[in-house]
């Protein structure tokens, strides 16, 4: 049945609350290469229950259970096993707390015909219990097959560098144990741990989730060119252009545009893209 948009576009895919703690915070900052050097001043605010940080690429975690309805979507049939997550946009409205107890309300907020797929846009407001908001996350959902379906095709991807070198380069290097760290922040997916189900998609090994590149690459210009001060982003954007493997060193290339800093970050060994398009802006 081809995608319709008369049906899907809108849909609400419900309300649901998450609660964290301060332990779930540290655990998502151990998973993204927080730590080392273990007794570094910095790295310990992100893993030591005292003043404890949140880096905001962590507004990821709570909203990953607000997608299960996505597959239920009226009008949106897909093939689950064709998805492709291509980007991720989340945007801070206020810091976000060490713990907490959330309320997530989803919906599909765009639907685009981009010929061989449709993108369907799902975007997901979080607040805290007193309705205050805190983020709001735009995942970029590519269903390959589901394209042809006489929409528009939506605007092209933005964030390119502009033309000239990189003002800076920064080079951060992941566990071999990465993925199956940052599986435990609520992705099981065996695509990531299982090397006979890496084998089946395509992969000699498994691959590192795209959402735990999302959070190498923010904390690395965090603490590069913010000062190690969380608070300063205000939105981060990103495409995910590939695959990264645990164990690789991130080469992230950044330019600075004014209060925006236009990024991408490739795979040092393989020189090959990880995240293209993305950009931080900084709050004034």
């Amino acid at each position: 049945m081809p995608i319709d948009p008369s049906l899907a576009l809108g849909y609400e895919l419900g309300e649901g609350e998450y609660t964290y703690t301060r332990d779930d915070v540290i655990l998502y900052h151990l998973a993204i290469g927080a730590g080392v050097p273990s007794t570094d001043p910095n790295e310990l605010e992100y893993t030591y229950e005292e003043n404890l940080k949140v880096l905001p690429s962590f507004g990821v975690i709570p909203t990953f259970g607000s997608m299960g309805g996505f597959e239920s979507v009226p009008g949106l049939e897909f093939n689950p096993a064709l998805l492709l997550h291509g980007e991720q946009d989340l945007e801070i409205h206020r810091p976000i707390p060490p713990e907490a107890t959330l309320v997530n309300r989803g919906r599909v907020a765009e639907l685009w015909d981009k010929g061989k797929a449709a993108l369907a846009v799902l975007q997901v407001d979080t607040a805290d219990r007193s309705g205050t908001p805190l983020f709001t996350n735009r995942y970029s959902l590519f269903l390959r097959g589901e394209g042809g379906f006489g929409g528009e095709p939506g605007p092209k991807a933005g964030n390119a560098p502009p033309g000239r070198s990189p003002d800076g380069v920064i080079e951060t290097t992941t566990m071999s144990q990465q993925a199956l760290l940052y599986r435990l922040c609520g992705d099981k997916n065996p695509l990531h741990a299982d090397p006979a189900f890496a084998k089946m998609a395509g992969f000699d090994r498994p691959i590192t989730h795209g959402l735990c590149s999302y959070g190498v690459v923010c904390k690395a210009i965090v603490d590069s060119l913010l000062g190690g001060d969380v608070t300063r982003v205000a939105r981060y954007q990103a495409r995910f252009a590939g695959a990264a493997f645990p164990g690789e060193t991130y080469r992230i290339s950044f330019w600075e545009e004014g209060e925006t800093i236009v990024l991408a970050a490739h795979s040092r060994e393989r020189e090959a893209p990880i995240i293209t398009h993305a950009a931080i802006t900084i709050r004034g």
